[in-house]
Protein backbone atom coordinates (compact mmCIF):
# COMPACT_ATOMS: atom_id res chain seq x y z
CA UNK A 1 0.00 0.00 0.00
CA UNK A 2 1.36 3.55 -0.78
CA UNK A 3 1.65 5.68 1.96
CA UNK A 4 0.22 8.58 0.01
CA UNK A 5 -3.13 7.27 0.73
CA UNK A 6 -3.15 7.86 4.62
CA UNK A 7 -2.45 11.43 4.14
CA UNK A 8 -4.25 13.46 5.60
CA UNK A 9 -6.11 16.43 3.08
CA UNK A 10 -4.04 18.76 5.43
CA UNK A 11 -0.85 16.53 5.14
CA UNK A 12 -1.02 16.24 1.15
CA UNK A 13 -1.48 19.80 0.55
CA UNK A 14 1.90 20.76 2.80
CA UNK A 15 3.67 17.88 0.80
CA UNK A 16 2.60 18.91 -2.37
CA UNK A 17 4.00 22.67 -1.79
CA UNK A 18 7.19 21.06 -0.25
CA UNK A 19 7.76 18.82 -3.20
CA UNK A 20 8.41 15.56 -1.34
CA UNK A 21 5.70 13.98 -4.43
CA UNK A 22 4.13 15.38 -7.79
CA UNK A 23 0.61 15.39 -7.67
CA UNK A 24 0.52 12.67 -10.32
CA UNK A 25 2.15 10.33 -8.33
CA UNK A 26 -0.93 11.28 -5.25
CA UNK A 27 -3.75 10.53 -7.97
CA UNK A 28 -1.83 7.30 -9.13
CA UNK A 29 -1.75 6.22 -5.69
CA UNK A 30 -5.31 6.74 -4.91
CA UNK A 31 -6.62 5.12 -8.73
CA UNK A 32 -4.64 1.88 -7.84
CA UNK A 33 -6.69 2.05 -4.14
CA UNK A 34 -9.56 2.46 -5.70
CA UNK A 35 -9.17 -0.34 -8.25
CA UNK A 36 -8.35 -2.56 -5.58
CA UNK A 37 -11.27 -1.39 -3.58
CA UNK A 38 -14.14 -2.14 -5.85
CA UNK A 39 -15.57 -4.65 -3.27
CA UNK A 40 -17.07 -2.10 -1.22
CA UNK A 41 -18.63 -0.60 -3.80
CA UNK A 42 -17.58 2.97 -3.03
CA UNK A 43 -17.44 3.86 -6.40
CA UNK A 44 -20.03 3.79 -8.96
CA UNK A 45 -17.69 5.36 -11.75
CA UNK A 46 -13.88 5.50 -11.75
CA UNK A 47 -12.57 8.26 -13.96
CA UNK A 48 -8.91 7.71 -13.48
CA UNK A 49 -7.64 9.02 -16.54
CA UNK A 50 -9.38 12.22 -15.87
CA UNK A 51 -8.04 12.56 -12.63
CA UNK A 52 -4.32 11.73 -13.72
CA UNK A 53 -4.76 14.99 -16.33
CA UNK A 54 -6.05 16.93 -13.60
CA UNK A 55 -3.06 15.98 -11.73
CA UNK A 56 -0.86 16.78 -14.78
CA UNK A 57 -1.90 20.45 -14.76
CA UNK A 58 -1.45 20.87 -10.85
CA UNK A 59 2.04 19.61 -11.44
CA UNK A 60 2.12 22.46 -14.12
CA UNK A 61 0.73 25.15 -11.69
CA UNK A 62 2.70 23.92 -8.58
CA UNK A 63 6.05 24.11 -10.83
CA UNK A 64 5.50 27.69 -11.29
CA UNK A 65 4.03 28.75 -7.85
CA UNK A 66 0.66 28.32 -8.67
CA UNK A 67 -2.29 26.67 -7.44
CA UNK A 68 -5.31 26.77 -5.46
CA UNK A 69 -5.99 25.76 -1.80
CA UNK A 70 -7.10 22.36 -3.30
CA UNK A 71 -4.45 22.28 -5.65
CA UNK A 72 -3.29 18.44 -6.70
CA UNK A 73 -5.89 16.97 -4.18
CA UNK A 74 -7.66 14.19 -5.41
CA UNK A 75 -11.20 14.08 -3.88
CA UNK A 76 -14.28 11.73 -4.38
CA UNK A 77 -17.34 13.30 -5.76
CA UNK A 78 -21.34 12.10 -4.24
CA UNK A 79 -23.00 11.13 -7.70
CA UNK A 80 -25.59 13.74 -6.51
CA UNK A 81 -23.83 16.50 -8.12
CA UNK A 82 -24.00 17.39 -11.56
CA UNK A 83 -20.46 16.60 -13.10
CA UNK A 84 -20.27 18.22 -16.79
CA UNK A 85 -19.62 15.60 -19.42
CA UNK A 86 -19.33 12.91 -16.51
CA UNK A 87 -22.40 10.37 -15.79
CA UNK A 88 -24.49 11.56 -12.91
CA UNK A 89 -27.03 9.16 -11.47
CA UNK A 90 -28.10 10.07 -8.46
CA UNK A 91 -27.70 6.37 -7.96
CA UNK A 92 -31.16 5.96 -9.90
CA UNK A 93 -32.46 3.78 -12.70
CA UNK A 94 -34.23 6.34 -13.81
CA UNK A 95 -30.86 8.44 -14.41
CA UNK A 96 -28.48 5.85 -15.11
CA UNK A 97 -27.48 6.66 -17.98
CA UNK A 98 -27.54 10.80 -18.08
CA UNK A 99 -24.67 12.51 -18.66
CA UNK A 100 -25.57 16.65 -17.62
CA UNK A 101 -23.75 19.26 -19.94
CA UNK A 102 -23.56 21.33 -16.66
CA UNK A 103 -21.65 21.33 -13.26
CA UNK A 104 -23.05 21.99 -10.07
CA UNK A 105 -21.45 24.82 -8.19
CA UNK A 106 -20.05 22.83 -5.23
CA UNK A 107 -18.14 20.88 -7.56
CA UNK A 108 -16.81 23.88 -9.86
CA UNK A 109 -15.79 25.80 -7.06
CA UNK A 110 -13.35 22.48 -5.99
CA UNK A 111 -11.84 22.39 -9.56
CA UNK A 112 -11.58 26.14 -9.11
CA UNK A 113 -9.46 25.46 -6.20
CA UNK A 114 -7.26 22.58 -7.85
CA UNK A 115 -8.63 19.58 -6.76
CA UNK A 116 -8.70 16.27 -8.61
CA UNK A 117 -11.62 13.82 -9.40
CA UNK A 118 -11.00 10.01 -9.15
CA UNK A 119 -14.93 10.10 -9.42
CA UNK A 120 -18.59 9.33 -8.47
CA UNK A 121 -19.32 7.76 -4.92
CA UNK A 122 -22.12 5.79 -4.20
CA UNK A 123 -25.53 6.97 -2.46
CA UNK A 124 -28.61 5.85 -1.52
CA UNK A 125 -30.87 6.42 -4.48
CA UNK A 126 -31.91 9.79 -4.88
CA UNK A 127 -30.23 10.43 -1.37
CA UNK A 128 -33.24 8.62 0.75
CA UNK A 129 -31.96 6.18 2.81
CA UNK A 130 -29.79 5.66 6.11
CA UNK A 131 -27.52 2.92 5.21
CA UNK A 132 -26.33 3.16 1.26
CA UNK A 133 -28.37 0.00 0.65
CA UNK A 134 -31.33 1.42 -1.57
CA UNK A 135 -28.53 2.44 -4.70
CA UNK A 136 -29.36 0.97 -8.34
CA UNK A 137 -25.93 -0.11 -7.92
CA UNK A 138 -26.17 -2.31 -5.37
CA UNK A 139 -25.07 -1.43 -1.53
CA UNK A 140 -22.15 -0.23 -0.45
CA UNK A 141 -19.90 -2.17 2.04
CA UNK A 142 -18.29 -0.48 5.12
CA UNK A 143 -14.38 -0.81 5.36
CA UNK A 144 -14.62 -1.42 8.77
CA UNK A 145 -15.75 -4.73 9.52
CA UNK A 146 -16.45 -6.66 13.51
CA UNK A 147 -13.43 -8.35 15.18
CA UNK A 148 -13.40 -11.16 14.85
CA UNK A 149 -16.24 -11.46 11.83
CA UNK A 150 -15.49 -14.02 8.68
CA UNK A 151 -16.07 -11.09 6.46
CA UNK A 152 -13.32 -11.10 3.53
CA UNK A 153 -13.09 -10.91 -0.18
CA UNK A 154 -13.38 -13.99 -2.76
CA UNK A 155 -13.47 -13.75 -6.44
CA UNK A 156 -14.39 -9.85 -6.03
CA UNK A 157 -17.45 -10.63 -3.93
CA UNK A 158 -17.39 -9.66 0.07
CA UNK A 159 -18.46 -13.06 1.79
CA UNK A 160 -19.78 -13.09 5.13
CA UNK A 161 -21.21 -9.84 7.55
CA UNK A 162 -20.17 -6.86 5.61
CA UNK A 163 -21.83 -3.57 7.65
CA UNK A 164 -23.13 -0.48 6.03
CA UNK A 165 -21.36 2.77 6.52
CA UNK A 166 -23.98 4.53 6.62
CA UNK A 167 -26.22 6.63 4.22
CA UNK A 168 -27.26 8.18 2.37
CA UNK A 169 -23.51 9.90 1.47
CA UNK A 170 -22.01 5.81 2.41
CA UNK A 171 -19.88 6.01 -0.57
CA UNK A 172 -18.42 9.21 0.46
CA UNK A 173 -17.65 7.73 4.30
CA UNK A 174 -16.47 4.47 2.98
CA UNK A 175 -14.05 5.74 0.43
CA UNK A 176 -12.69 9.05 2.88
CA UNK A 177 -12.08 5.76 5.64
CA UNK A 178 -10.92 3.23 2.99
CA UNK A 179 -8.18 5.92 1.96
CA UNK A 180 -9.64 5.43 -1.60
CA UNK A 181 -9.70 9.76 -1.75
CA UNK A 182 -8.25 12.30 0.39
CA UNK A 183 -12.05 13.79 1.29
CA UNK A 184 -15.29 13.33 -0.35
CA UNK A 185 -18.68 15.67 -1.16
CA UNK A 186 -21.52 14.87 0.63
CA UNK A 187 -25.23 15.91 1.00
CA UNK A 188 -27.08 16.04 4.80
CA UNK A 189 -31.14 16.36 4.29
CA UNK A 190 -31.39 14.72 7.79
CA UNK A 191 -28.20 13.01 8.74
CA UNK A 192 -27.17 11.75 5.91
CA UNK A 193 -23.54 13.63 6.31
CA UNK A 194 -23.50 13.07 10.06
CA UNK A 195 -24.58 9.70 10.86
CA UNK A 196 -22.39 7.93 7.84
CA UNK A 197 -19.27 9.74 9.59
CA UNK A 198 -19.86 8.43 13.13
CA UNK A 199 -20.73 5.02 11.27
CA UNK A 200 -16.94 5.16 9.67
CA UNK A 201 -14.94 6.99 12.24
CA UNK A 202 -14.65 10.11 9.73
CA UNK A 203 -15.33 13.67 10.68
CA UNK A 204 -18.65 14.74 8.65
CA UNK A 205 -20.06 18.23 8.64
CA UNK A 206 -23.72 19.70 7.45
CA UNK A 207 -23.22 23.66 7.51
CA UNK A 208 -25.95 26.37 7.82
CA UNK A 209 -28.94 25.86 5.16
CA UNK A 210 -28.03 28.29 2.80
CA UNK A 211 -23.50 27.82 3.47
CA UNK A 212 -23.07 25.72 0.50
CA UNK A 213 -25.00 26.07 -3.22
CA UNK A 214 -27.85 23.72 -3.93
CA UNK A 215 -27.22 24.56 -7.75
CA UNK A 216 -26.36 21.27 -9.91
CA UNK A 217 -27.28 19.19 -6.72
CA UNK A 218 -30.02 16.06 -7.49
CA UNK A 219 -32.89 17.52 -5.17
CA UNK A 220 -34.64 15.37 -2.42
CA UNK A 221 -36.38 18.12 -0.17
CA UNK A 222 -35.40 21.36 -1.18
CA UNK A 223 -35.97 22.98 2.52
CA UNK A 224 -34.20 20.26 3.83
CA UNK A 225 -31.06 19.40 1.66
CA UNK A 226 -27.24 20.86 1.93
CA UNK A 227 -24.17 19.87 0.84
CA UNK A 228 -20.98 19.31 3.06
CA UNK A 229 -17.71 17.63 3.42
CA UNK A 230 -16.70 14.41 4.80
CA UNK A 231 -12.69 14.40 5.53
CA UNK A 232 -10.37 12.22 7.73
CA UNK A 233 -9.85 15.19 10.39
CA UNK A 234 -11.60 18.38 11.59
CA UNK A 235 -9.07 20.13 9.69
CA UNK A 236 -9.80 18.37 6.38
CA UNK A 237 -12.97 19.34 6.70
CA UNK A 238 -12.48 22.69 7.44
CA UNK A 239 -10.32 23.11 4.16
CA UNK A 240 -13.12 21.45 1.94
CA UNK A 241 -15.52 23.22 3.41
CA UNK A 242 -14.27 26.77 2.63
CA UNK A 243 -13.74 26.03 -1.19
CA UNK A 244 -17.18 24.02 -1.08
CA UNK A 245 -18.86 27.11 0.60
CA UNK A 246 -20.16 30.76 -0.93
CA UNK A 247 -22.86 32.90 -2.48
CA UNK A 248 -24.14 31.66 -5.82
CA UNK A 249 -26.50 33.75 -7.20
CA UNK A 250 -28.27 30.93 -9.59
CA UNK A 251 -29.15 29.50 -5.47
CA UNK A 252 -31.99 31.81 -4.32
CA UNK A 253 -31.57 30.11 -1.22
CA UNK A 254 -27.82 30.37 -1.12
CA UNK A 255 -27.07 32.83 1.98
CA UNK A 256 -25.26 36.31 0.58
CA UNK A 257 -22.29 36.04 3.11
CA UNK A 258 -18.55 35.97 3.32
CA UNK A 259 -16.90 32.31 4.19
CA UNK A 260 -14.68 32.55 6.59
CA UNK A 261 -11.18 31.02 6.88
CA UNK A 262 -12.30 27.86 8.54
CA UNK A 263 -9.17 26.09 8.85
CA UNK A 264 -7.92 29.03 11.64
CA UNK A 265 -10.83 28.00 13.76
CA UNK A 266 -9.35 24.66 14.19
CA UNK A 267 -7.11 24.88 17.58
CA UNK A 268 -8.51 28.08 18.93
CA UNK A 269 -9.13 28.08 22.42
CA UNK A 270 -12.93 27.07 23.62
CA UNK A 271 -12.13 28.28 27.27
CA UNK A 272 -15.56 30.46 28.26
CA UNK A 273 -17.92 28.63 25.64
CA UNK A 274 -20.92 27.42 27.01
CA UNK A 275 -22.33 23.94 25.92
CA UNK A 276 -25.74 22.76 26.03
CA UNK A 277 -26.68 19.47 26.89
CA UNK A 278 -30.62 18.62 25.80
CA UNK A 279 -32.26 16.65 28.30
CA UNK A 280 -34.32 15.50 25.64
CA UNK A 281 -31.78 13.53 23.89
CA UNK A 282 -31.39 11.32 26.92
CA UNK A 283 -33.62 9.00 25.28
CA UNK A 284 -35.48 6.03 27.19
CA UNK A 285 -33.26 2.89 26.55
CA UNK A 286 -30.55 4.87 25.10
CA UNK A 287 -27.65 2.53 24.57
CA UNK A 288 -25.50 2.83 27.56
CA UNK A 289 -22.15 3.06 25.53
CA UNK A 290 -23.72 6.02 23.85
CA UNK A 291 -24.63 7.46 27.00
CA UNK A 292 -20.95 6.71 28.65
CA UNK A 293 -19.61 8.52 25.12
CA UNK A 294 -21.90 11.31 25.52
CA UNK A 295 -20.39 11.80 29.28
CA UNK A 296 -16.73 11.57 28.16
CA UNK A 297 -17.24 14.27 25.57
CA UNK A 298 -19.05 16.75 27.77
CA UNK A 299 -15.25 15.92 30.39
CA UNK A 300 -13.04 16.70 27.38
CA UNK A 301 -14.73 20.00 26.55
CA UNK A 302 -14.96 20.92 30.18
CA UNK A 303 -10.91 20.31 30.63
CA UNK A 304 -10.57 22.30 27.72
CA UNK A 305 -12.08 25.37 29.68
CA UNK A 306 -15.85 24.99 28.21
CA UNK A 307 -18.78 25.46 30.94
CA UNK A 308 -21.60 22.70 30.58
CA UNK A 309 -24.94 23.81 30.83
CA UNK A 310 -28.00 21.44 30.58
CA UNK A 311 -30.57 22.86 28.55
CA UNK A 312 -33.92 22.19 27.15
CA UNK A 313 -35.39 21.79 23.18
CA UNK A 314 -39.11 20.37 24.30
CA UNK A 315 -40.17 19.68 20.65
CA UNK A 316 -37.82 16.99 20.11
CA UNK A 317 -39.70 14.36 20.35
CA UNK A 318 -41.63 15.57 17.60
CA UNK A 319 -39.00 16.11 15.04
CA UNK A 320 -38.84 12.66 13.74
CA UNK A 321 -42.33 12.36 12.79
CA UNK A 322 -42.20 15.81 11.33
CA UNK A 323 -39.34 15.39 9.23
CA UNK A 324 -41.04 12.16 8.02
CA UNK A 325 -43.61 13.97 6.48
CA UNK A 326 -42.37 17.39 5.37
CA UNK A 327 -39.13 15.70 3.72
CA UNK A 328 -41.71 13.24 2.12
CA UNK A 329 -43.68 15.95 0.63
CA UNK A 330 -41.04 17.78 -0.97
CA UNK A 331 -39.60 14.53 -2.45
CA UNK A 332 -42.59 13.94 -4.09
CA UNK A 333 -42.72 17.39 -5.56
CA UNK A 334 -39.25 16.95 -7.15
CA UNK A 335 -39.62 14.00 -8.37
CA UNK A 336 -42.34 14.92 -10.44
CA UNK A 337 -39.75 16.06 -12.59
CA UNK A 338 -38.56 12.24 -13.86
CA UNK A 339 -41.28 10.99 -16.44
CA UNK A 340 -39.71 9.97 -19.54
CA UNK A 341 -40.51 12.64 -21.92
CA UNK A 342 -37.16 15.08 -21.41
CA UNK A 343 -34.58 13.15 -19.90
CA UNK A 344 -33.71 9.65 -18.25
CA UNK A 345 -35.30 6.60 -18.40
CA UNK A 346 -38.26 6.43 -20.61
CA UNK A 347 -40.40 2.94 -21.21
CA UNK A 348 -42.78 3.16 -23.52
CA UNK A 349 -46.46 2.84 -23.00
CA UNK A 350 -49.30 3.18 -24.65
CA UNK A 351 -50.60 6.55 -24.09
CA UNK A 352 -48.74 9.06 -21.87
CA UNK A 353 -50.20 7.98 -18.67
CA UNK A 354 -48.95 4.35 -19.08
CA UNK A 355 -45.69 5.65 -19.82
CA UNK A 356 -45.03 7.81 -16.81
CA UNK A 357 -46.53 4.77 -14.88
CA UNK A 358 -43.95 2.49 -16.67
CA UNK A 359 -41.46 4.28 -16.49
CA UNK A 360 -41.67 5.08 -12.73
CA UNK A 361 -42.47 1.89 -12.19
CA UNK A 362 -39.23 0.96 -13.77
CA UNK A 363 -36.98 3.71 -12.70
CA UNK A 364 -37.83 4.51 -9.21
CA UNK A 365 -36.87 1.80 -5.85
CA UNK A 366 -38.83 0.55 -3.48
CA UNK A 367 -37.83 3.37 -0.86
CA UNK A 368 -37.75 6.01 -3.41
CA UNK A 369 -42.01 4.84 -4.45
CA UNK A 370 -42.55 4.42 -0.76
CA UNK A 371 -41.73 8.20 -0.11
CA UNK A 372 -42.98 9.75 -3.20
CA UNK A 373 -46.10 8.02 -2.11
CA UNK A 374 -46.42 8.87 1.59
CA UNK A 375 -45.57 12.56 -0.06
CA UNK A 376 -48.26 12.04 -2.36
CA UNK A 377 -50.75 11.92 0.66
CA UNK A 378 -49.81 14.46 2.94
CA UNK A 379 -50.22 16.99 -0.11
CA UNK A 380 -53.16 15.61 -1.14
CA UNK A 381 -56.71 17.06 -0.66
CA UNK A 382 -58.50 16.84 2.65
CA UNK A 383 -55.09 15.52 4.21
CA UNK A 384 -52.58 18.69 3.59
CA UNK A 385 -53.95 20.58 6.69
CA UNK A 386 -53.99 17.78 8.80
CA UNK A 387 -50.13 16.19 7.95
CA UNK A 388 -48.14 18.71 5.94
CA UNK A 389 -49.54 22.17 7.62
CA UNK A 390 -49.06 20.61 11.01
CA UNK A 391 -45.46 19.41 10.41
CA UNK A 392 -44.66 22.88 9.07
CA UNK A 393 -45.71 24.12 12.28
CA UNK A 394 -43.54 21.62 14.18
CA UNK A 395 -40.76 22.87 12.46
CA UNK A 396 -41.39 26.48 13.11
CA UNK A 397 -41.14 25.25 17.20
CA UNK A 398 -38.16 23.13 17.11
CA UNK A 399 -36.54 26.08 15.56
CA UNK A 400 -37.76 28.06 17.97
CA UNK A 401 -36.19 26.17 20.61
CA UNK A 402 -32.80 26.49 19.10
CA UNK A 403 -33.11 30.11 18.73
CA UNK A 404 -33.88 30.24 22.64
CA UNK A 405 -31.44 28.09 24.13
CA UNK A 406 -28.49 30.27 21.71
CA UNK A 407 -30.10 33.31 23.05
CA UNK A 408 -29.20 32.36 26.42
CA UNK A 409 -25.58 32.40 25.40
CA UNK A 410 -25.15 28.54 24.79
CA UNK A 411 -22.47 28.75 21.95
CA UNK A 412 -23.05 25.01 20.68
CA UNK A 413 -25.22 21.97 21.60
CA UNK A 414 -23.53 18.08 22.18
CA UNK A 415 -25.30 14.89 21.73
CA UNK A 416 -24.68 11.43 19.92
CA UNK A 417 -24.60 11.19 16.78
CA UNK A 418 -26.28 8.25 16.04
CA UNK A 419 -28.43 5.71 18.40
CA UNK A 420 -25.65 2.80 17.62
CA UNK A 421 -22.81 1.79 15.96
CA UNK A 422 -23.04 0.52 12.01
CA UNK A 423 -24.97 -2.76 11.68
CA UNK A 424 -25.01 -5.40 8.98
CA UNK A 425 -25.83 -4.95 5.26
CA UNK A 426 -29.67 -6.34 5.14
CA UNK A 427 -29.96 -6.28 9.28
CA UNK A 428 -32.85 -3.18 8.97
CA UNK A 429 -33.47 -3.02 5.61
CA UNK A 430 -36.09 -5.46 5.26
CA UNK A 431 -37.36 -4.97 8.24
CA UNK A 432 -40.12 -2.04 9.32
CA UNK A 433 -38.67 0.96 7.41
CA UNK A 434 -39.67 2.93 11.11
CA UNK A 435 -36.54 1.26 12.23
CA UNK A 436 -34.41 2.38 9.84
CA UNK A 437 -35.83 5.66 9.82
CA UNK A 438 -34.82 6.10 13.82
CA UNK A 439 -31.20 6.53 12.91
CA UNK A 440 -31.82 10.03 12.05
CA UNK A 441 -33.11 10.48 15.66
CA UNK A 442 -30.09 12.52 16.89
CA UNK A 443 -29.53 14.59 13.58
CA UNK A 444 -32.90 15.44 11.92
CA UNK A 445 -33.55 18.60 14.45
CA UNK A 446 -31.00 20.34 12.58
CA UNK A 447 -31.83 20.15 9.29
CA UNK A 448 -35.30 20.95 10.40
CA UNK A 449 -33.84 23.82 11.76
CA UNK A 450 -31.37 24.47 8.99
CA UNK A 451 -28.56 24.48 11.69
CA UNK A 452 -24.65 23.62 11.50
CA UNK A 453 -23.70 20.20 12.60
CA UNK A 454 -20.90 18.26 12.85
CA UNK A 455 -20.25 14.46 14.01
CA UNK A 456 -16.73 13.74 15.33
CA UNK A 457 -15.49 10.07 16.14
CA UNK A 458 -15.39 9.47 19.79
CA UNK A 459 -14.37 6.19 20.56
CA UNK A 460 -15.14 2.17 19.57
CA UNK A 461 -17.99 0.72 21.22
CA UNK A 462 -17.83 -3.18 22.61
CA UNK A 463 -17.26 -4.65 19.06
CA UNK A 464 -14.49 -2.41 18.34
CA UNK A 465 -16.90 -0.23 15.90
CA UNK A 466 -16.57 3.34 15.57
CA UNK A 467 -18.92 5.70 17.37
CA UNK A 468 -19.34 9.80 16.69
CA UNK A 469 -20.41 12.90 18.82
CA UNK A 470 -22.70 15.51 17.28
CA UNK A 471 -22.07 18.92 17.92
CA UNK A 472 -25.03 21.46 16.70
CA UNK A 473 -23.95 25.21 16.32
CA UNK A 474 -25.87 28.70 15.80
CA UNK A 475 -26.36 29.51 12.21
CA UNK A 476 -23.63 30.56 9.98
CA UNK A 477 -20.95 29.97 13.09
CA UNK A 478 -19.39 26.70 11.60
CA UNK A 479 -15.92 27.90 12.96
CA UNK A 480 -17.09 27.49 16.49
CA UNK A 481 -18.14 24.06 15.48
CA UNK A 482 -14.44 23.05 14.52
CA UNK A 483 -12.57 24.48 17.40
CA UNK A 484 -15.13 22.18 19.68
CA UNK A 485 -14.53 19.16 17.14
CA UNK A 486 -10.74 19.46 17.38
CA UNK A 487 -10.74 19.45 20.91
CA UNK A 488 -12.82 16.36 20.78
CA UNK A 489 -10.77 15.04 18.11
CA UNK A 490 -7.45 15.62 20.57
CA UNK A 491 -8.95 14.13 23.35
CA UNK A 492 -10.27 11.29 21.58
CA UNK A 493 -7.49 10.52 18.73
CA UNK A 494 -8.16 9.12 15.47
CA UNK A 495 -9.83 5.80 14.27
CA UNK A 496 -8.40 4.67 11.71
CA UNK A 497 -9.84 0.77 9.95
CA UNK A 498 -6.97 -1.75 11.35
CA UNK A 499 -6.44 -3.65 7.93
CA UNK A 500 -7.55 -3.52 4.30
CA UNK A 501 -9.27 -6.71 3.87
CA UNK A 502 -11.27 -5.92 0.87
CA UNK A 503 -7.80 -5.97 -1.00
CA UNK A 504 -7.88 -9.84 -0.52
Amino acid sequence: MSELITLTLAEARDGLKAKKFSARELAQAHVDAVEKARALNAYVLETPDHALKQASRSDERLARGEGGPLEGLPLGIKDLFATEGVRTTACSNILRDFIPPYESTVSSQLWRDGAVMLGKLNNDEFAMGSSNETSAFGPVASPWRRPGANTYVENGKIVGEPLVPGGSSGGSAAAVAAHLCLAATATDTGGSIRQPAAFTGTVGIKPTYGRCSRWGVVAFASSLDQAGPIGKTVRDAAIMLRSMAGHDPKDTTSADLPVPDYEAAVGRPVKGMRIGIPKEYRLDGLNPEIDALWEKGVAWLKDAGAEIVEISLPHTKYALPAYYIVAPAECSSNLARYDGVRYGLRVPGKDIVDMYEKTRAAGFGREVKRRVMIGAYVLSAGYYDAYYLRAQKVRTLIKRDFETVFDQGVHAILTPATPSASFGIGEKLKADPVEMYLNDVFTVTVNMAGLPGVAVPAGLDAQGLPLGLQLIGRPFDEETLFSLGAVIERSAGRFPVADRWWEG
